[in-house]
């Protein structure tokens, strides 16, 4: 009898890990592969391509019983760019691929598009092709990103060391949030027809889970006053566990301090009102598409004039390992617990 192993057993990064173990570079162009936010391919005229794809399934990533798809197609994208802004780098361009069911309508299609457009339109990007095809059920969408960065001045997971600044842009928590909201109103709905949406009050938190945006402005300050980060990810699945990754990459420790992680009042309020911690959200939540990146101590004067940043913590000894230091005046060790996309929402 053939072996059957759970995918769940893995997880999504541990499965990539798996099914990638016996991946080799044979390529000279290919200067970084799997493992980080995007590739870089050298152009040989002083700089990289930079390339990221992603997937959004439904039932998995969206529901359309509260994902309008105009909102859906600008999303799409940006989640995508997020992911080239994630290596200092600029997009230029992206394809896009869907795949769906004959539940949708041309006129369907042509509001996921406005969407798409909109946010190519919002980030100076070109699209430039994809495919489309059918699904024997709802609709899944991949776009691909194509971007461009100066050799020397990409930003990748494995650039953190000892006695870095680790800083993260904008709040966090909210699209968990917004998502935890939408669910709710789904379920009254569900149960009762008649019943209206009550989202007057949690706009910001709505708007960060259904129409995010990628931080194409903190890229501009890097490149405004000189600072390379030496270590970047984007939030998209929790601040928790994009700490483990540059911990990982980079062969180091982390400690980030409770009090300072970015929450924002409406975050902390519905927390509240959902009886969760705020930090859980900002920690675990995911979807943020805000920058956590360090910098070297000598670029502090940089960081502290930057926008909309942050300061929370600092690169160890990997001994150390992730941890947190609570408002109470302890260290708690951290756990990547970000959101398993193996898991149906349905």
């Amino acid at each position: 009898m053939s072996k059957h192993t759970d995918v769940n057993t893995l997880g999504e990064f541990g499965l990539i890990d798996h099914l990638t173990q016996h991946v080799e570079l044979s390529n000279g162009e290919t200067y970084l592969g799997i493992g980080d936010d995007a590739a870089l391919i050298d152009r040989g005229d002083g700089y990289y391509s930079v390339i990221s794809t992603d997937m959004m399934v439904e039932g998995i990533h969206f529901d359309l019983m509260y994902s309008p798809l105009k909102h859906l197609g600008y999303k799409a994208v940006v989640t995508n760019l997020s992911d080239i802004y994630a290596m200092n780098a600029t997009p230029d361009q992206i394809t896009v691929s869907i795949a769906i069911s004959s539940k949708y309508s041309v006129e369907a299609l042509e509001e996921l598009y406005q969407g798409i457009n909109t946010a190519c339109k919002r980030y100076g990007v070109d699209l430039i092709g994809g495919d489309t095809t059918s699904s024997p059920k709802g609709m899944i969408i991949s776009v691909t990103a194509i971007g461009k960065v100066e050799k020397g001045k990409e930003a990748v997971r494995s650039g953190a060391a000892l006695d870095d600044i680790v800083c993260v842009t904008g709040d966090l928590g909210a699209a968990y949030l917004g998502l935890q909201l939408l669910e709710r109103e789904k379920q009254l709905y569900l149960s009762q027809p008649e019943t209206q949406p009550d989202l007057e009050q949690a706009s910001y938190l709505v708007e960060r889970q259904l129409k995010p945006e990628a931080n194409k402005a903190a890229v501009d300050y890097f490149t405004k006053v000189g600072l390379v980060p030496t270590a970047m990810i984007d939030v998209s699945d929790g601040l928790a566990s994009e700490l483990f990754h540059i911990a990982k990459a980079s062969g180091v420790g982390i400690i980030i301090e409770e009090s300072k992680v970015p929450i924002h009042p409406d975050t902390q309020e519905m927390a509240l009102k959902f009886n969760i911690d705020p930090i859980t959200c900002a920690l675990n939540g995911g979807e943020d598409y805000e920058l956590l990146f360090t910098v070297n101590p000598r670029d502090l004067d940089k960081v502290r004039y930057m926008p909309d940043v942050f300061i929370i913590g600092d690169i160890v000894e990997h001994a150390n390992g992730v941890k947190l230091f609570s408002t109470g005046g302890k260290l708690h060790p951290m756990k990547a617990q970000g959101w398993n996309h193996f898991e149906s929402k349905e």
